[in-house]
């Protein structure tokens, strides 16, 4: 069995309006191996984008902790936490928040770039990962002269090309008919599992967590142990 990469440990999460509380997560603990697609799914409202993005260090837990190789992220400081994004996460969303005015080659390039790669080696690792998303013969198109799952595979390969250690999918297929779900989705396996890495996914889609090696149900902000 692969190693734990990724652990959260009793986080919790609540947010304040006045003085009425809504807690959203209760006590989520779960493991992330290396190597493993992991999907977490439940109706909307459950905690499941909530649960990402803490998993992300987008958001902050009220409480618990998030164990990177078995370091506490919750204890980093906000630039530590943007500079470990950049070094060991990628993101792939419902909608793929590609930049309008770029190319799908620089979409790729940019977060190689603020990470601080050589612009030669950026733009060389760019074609590398659209070649293998099927799209080196669209490198020069803007997102809006591109089908919806033609931009989904540039936001793929923007999420692939920094040699993450996890990638973070929200409703990755979320905004596509049902054929190019499943191709996208192949494909975005297809290269986690033959780069090693650990993918963990929310997705509404029982028929795509079913192709996952590991579900967690989240049900009214805990994980359904059912």
């Amino acid at each position: 069995m692969s190693e734990v990469i990724l652990e959260a440990k009793n986080i919790t999460r609540s947010y304040f309006e006045g003085k009425i509380r809504t807690d959203v997560l209760k006590g989520v603990n779960l493991a992330i191996r290396q190597d493993e697609l992991t999907a977490i799914i439940g109706k909307s409202g459950s905690g499941k984008s909530t649960l990402l993005h803490i998993l992300g260090t987008l958001d902050t837990p009220t409480s618990g902790e998030i164990l990177f190789k078995g370091d506490d992220l919750c204890r980093l400081s906000g630039n530590k936490k943007a500079q470990f994004r950049n070094q060991n996460l990628g993101f792939v969303y419902q909608f793929h928040h590609l930049l309008g005015d770029f190319t799908a080659l620089e979409n790729v390039m940019m977060p190689l770039l603020i990470g601080n790669m050589d612009i030669k080696k950026a733009k060389a690792t760019a074609c590398e990962y659209l070649e293998k998303v099927g799209l080196s013969h669209r490198i020069g198109y803007r997102p809006s002269e591109m089908s919806g799952g033609e931009r989904q595979r540039v936001a793929i390969a923007r999420a692939l090309a920094g040699h993450p250690d996890i990638v973070l999918a929200d409703e990755p297929t979320g905004n596509l008919d049902a054929k190019n779900a499943q191709a996208v989705f192949s494909l975005f396996t297809e290269l986690a599992k033959n780069e090693h890495l650990a993918v963990v996914m929310v997705t509404h889609d029982n028929s795509l967590a079913k192709m996952c090696d590991k579900i967690y149900t989240m049900k009214d902000g805990v994980i359904d142990e059912n």
